[in-house]
């Protein structure tokens, strides 16, 4: 073979080599583009379908507009009517029963409490002994109080008698004047400090009463804060007792209702747990408002009983005037949710179904109506209707 031959052999081969080559450069790069595009483009297209689903692109729309519903009659359906009342609107303030008097016992001395004979809750006369302080050391300082009276007395004694001679020899003019000054000086000296001494004792047989502590008036223990063993202070609270018949409740009333009362008014007050109503007499209204609640404290005092304590939660109720309101028949509102209808009587007997606001439960039956009837109109009953009675 010639050599030229041989070159158009060997270039031809080359060529087919790179073409070869080149071929599956580009298959290698196609799939490279259709692994990493393919799946971009697949979410693409799913996200587009979740749209179009979201917005109802896929689903039957209805075309807008009103369908007329046929107006719905009475027939044989019970119906009442909406009633106007007018009764007297009370407003409700809330406060606490607390003791016009109070008392906090504590001890005048420091000692060791050696007993305490009452518990919280025991009632107590006046006088009654309530706790018993340690007194070792307090007998002691009466008994060296007594003891510096007698050598008190004595010198008294001794100092009258010399001053009886010096004055017997003066009158002789026996001795001086200097040495009767002296004599009578010494007589006014031992007479102060018998006096003093007097007086300690007294001290010291006030300050030994004070190992007793009684109780100063009657009434209910309420609290007892210490033990025996316990070192009583002075000022230090160690029993609270508050008198039972002068509970009153204490309530902050708004400005505008306070103005009207004045001491001396008679007003209910309510008991939540006792259930039980009381009459109250307004004793005290304080001369200043509170800028906050803008509010004045009422304090009126309430009647002794036994099962009402400090404490307790009670409202007082104060007259506001009249209100008048709908009334309307809880057997005729229909609830949906938190909405309520009702279905009013029109005056050629169709039903129209309106929504109505309820205010607050008045008799057994009946319901305050704030919006949505008026006075005189018929409304139909959904269940059984209410008594003669009830509906008046």
């Amino acid at each position: 073979m010639r050599s030229s031959d041989v070159r158009k052999c060997q270039t031809r081969c080359q060529d087919d080599v790179w073409m070869d080559e080149s071929m599956n450069r580009t298959a290698r790069l196609f799939q490279v583009v259709f692994r990493r595009v393919l799946p971009l483009i697949g979410a693409l297209l799913a996200l587009i379908l979740i749209i179009a689903w979201l917005s109802g692109a896929l689903t039957d729309k209805v075309e807008p507009g009103r369908v007329e519903r046929p107006p719905a009659s009475v027939d044989d359906q019970p119906t009442d009517v909406v009633h106007e009342v007018t009764k007297d609107y009370v407003e409700e303030a809330v406060g606490t029963l607390r003791a016009a008097s109070r008392t906090e016992v504590s001890a005048k001395v420091l000692a060791t409490i050696r007993a305490i004979h009452v518990a919280a809750g025991d009632l107590v006369n006046a006088g009654d002994l309530l706790i018993e302080l340690d007194s070792d050391e307090l007998k002691a300082r009466l008994h060296q109080a007594e003891q510096a009276l007698l050598a008190a007395t004595a010198s008294r004694k001794q100092a009258e008698t010399d001053f009886e001679r010096i004055r017997k020899l003066k009158e002789r003019d026996v001795i001086s004047q200097t040495e009767y000054d002296a004599a009578l000086a010494r007589r006014d000296v031992a007479v102060a400090e018998e006096a003093r001494a007097e007086q300690a004792v007294q001290e010291a047989t006030v300050v030994l009463s004070w190992a007793e502590i009684r109780a100063p008036k009657a009434g209910r223990v309420v609290d007892r804060l210490a033990e025996p063993g316990d070192t009583a202070r002075p000022g230090q609270p160690l029993l609270v007792i508050y008198d039972a018949a002068s509970l009153r409740l204490e309530a902050p009333v708004l400005e505008h209702l306070a103005v009207r009362l004045k001491p001396g008014d008679h007003l209910d007050v309510y008991i939540d747990a006792v259930d039980r109503r009381v009459d109250a007499v307004i004793d005290q209204i304080v001369p200043q408002a509170d800028a906050p609640s803008r509010s004045f404290l009422v304090k009126a005092t309430i009647p002794r009983a036994d099962d009402l304590y400090e404490g307790m939660f009670g409202r007082l109720l104060i007259p506001a005037g009249k209100r008048r309101h709908l009334c309307l028949a809880t057997d005729a509102i229909q609830k949906i949710g938190q909405l309520e209808f009702v279905e009013v009587v029109s005056e050629d007997g169709t039903v129209e179904r309106r929504m109505i606001r309820t205010g607050r439960l008045g008799m057994p039956g009946r319901v305050e109506v704030l919006s949505g009837v008026s006075a005189g109109e018929r409304v139909v009953l959904r269940r059984q209707p209410a008594s003669e009675g009830d509906a008046r």
